[in-house]
């Protein structure tokens, strides 16, 4: 019998489905919606399914999907087919760059019946993976009735998201008692995903630590580190509005000292790169922006570098980075991929979403918090007058990520274990 709660969000999205146009009309005019693809989020494609046996992988964002790469490379070999879901367009955008031959970017039906019904009478994959907590009630029941197998993966359910979910325990329940397999983060997320109705659930570990680091043009990368050589340089990366200022102001104070100093600055959303040059133009400072065509040039002090899929050039250009969404804001970003391509890195005191990352790289001594500009500004300091301090830095950065990789061997074990027929 279906709960009365998963029975009442069915009955709602399905009355709002008609209004969806609207929605869709909005998100694009702010950018959110790729005006040539809105009819996938209404599960209709003009893309066939691929013949043989189709893995379906969902995640939320950049992040999600992200971390999903290793399995869709793995799965992929033995002749596998991949569909890659997400919600977002600059997870879109990354996607298209690095997903291996023999798997495909689609983007997210809304979580209508309608419309998630229609996505998987056209793509009937074999099997569903969902990445960590993307928890759409439409999305899992209609897989659950097309006889798609579904398992989570990279799996985690956080305290704040148990207890929203605890009053809810019934919509929970329906969703999570039609996973077939839960593979957690942590014991912590098994224990509260078994807690909300999820019928397997066991702890495999992080994926996002067996993740590949970001990729860079290495001819782009030479021609960069020549025009910036010689120069004091850090990048404040994936901010959020209002790190920005806490960047520059951090720039103001150390530029006295450091008269080559170059910011870069890779927003987050790099749709407000314009809007972020013009703020710090403001406050006295000369800005190039990566996506009209300009080069950090010697009277260039802010680099923002607002493009898609380029932070692995960035990373390994600076060396130093701190991670936004941590100081304005809560969560945090991910600090495996810098760590992974040796940088020392800074944050805010705001990073829950990653605890787990960040707990082991500051206990060790990889990793820095800053808790204001001026914190920043004097972590800067520092580093830049040690070479050998910061280069250590980042050295235990890369050990600390390298030692807890190894979930994707064992997600791909448990998965094979739990769905042999469908994997073999």
């Amino acid at each position: 019998m279906r709960p009365l709660s998963l029975s009442a969000y069915r009955l709602a999205t399905h009355a709002a489905a008609p209004f969806a146009g609207v929605l869709l009309s909005l998100r694009l005019n702010r950018g959110k919606e790729d005006p040539e693809r809105l009819d996938e989020r209404r599960g209709l494609t003009a893309a066939p399914r691929p013949e043989g046996p189709l893995v379906w992988l969902h995640g939320a964002s950049v992040g999600e999907t992200v971390s999903l790469l290793p399995l869709v490379e793995r799965m992929t070999q033995p002749g596998l087919h991949a569909l890659v879901t997400s919600g977002t367009v600059t997870s879109a955008r990354l996607m298209a760059q690095r997903l291996p031959p023999r798997a495909q970017h689609q983007f997210a039906p809304l979580d209508a019946p309608v419309f998630c019904r229609r996505f998987f009478h056209h793509w009937r994959p074999d099997l569903g993976l969902i990445a960590e907590s993307e928890l759409w009630p439409n999305m899992i029941v209609e897989a659950a009735r097309a006889g798609v197998p579904l398992a989570m993966v990279n799996a985690r359910m956080s305290e704040r998201s148990f207890r929203r979910w605890s009053r809810m325990p019934g919509l929970a329940r329906g969703m999570l008692s039609r996973i077939d397999l839960a593979l957690t983060q942590s014991a912590g997320d098994a224990q509260r995903l078994t807690r909300l109705g999820a019928p397997a659930a066991q702890e495999t570990g992080n994926m996002k630590f067996d993740a590949p680091p970001p990729p860079a043009d290495l001819r782009e990368l030479a021609e960069l580190a020549g025009l910036t050589a010689g120069r004091k340089l850090w990048i404040a990366a994936s901010t959020h509005s209002g790190e920005e200022r806490a960047a520059a102001q951090a720039h103001l104070r150390l530029e006295p000292e450091f008269p080559d100093l170059l910011t870069l600055i890779a927003p987050r959303h790099p749709e407000r790169g314009a809007e972020i040059a013009e703020e710090l133009r403001e406050m006295g400072l000369a800005c190039a922006l990566r996506s009209r065509g300009q080069r950090p040039e010697r009277d260039c002090g802010v680099y923002i570098c607002d493009t898609i899929g380029e932070l692995g050039l960035f990373y390994r250009l600076a060396g130093v980075v701190f991670l936004g969404k941590s100081l304005i804001g809560a969560g945090g970003q991910n600090p495996i991929e810098p760590a992974k391509l040796g940088c020392a890195i800074l944050h805010g005191p705001n990073v829950g979403n990653f605890a787990d990352a960040y707990a082991p790289l500051d206990a060790a001594g990889g990793a820095i918090v800053a808790r204001d500009g001026n914190e920043l500004a004097a972590a800067l300091a520092g580093l830049f007058h040690d070479p050998s301090g910061q280069r250590d830095m980042a050295r235990i950065a890369a050990d600390v990520v390298e030692r807890r990789g190894g979930a994707v061997e064992r997600t791909l074990s448990a998965l094979s274990k739990h769905f042999a027929t469908v994997l073999s």
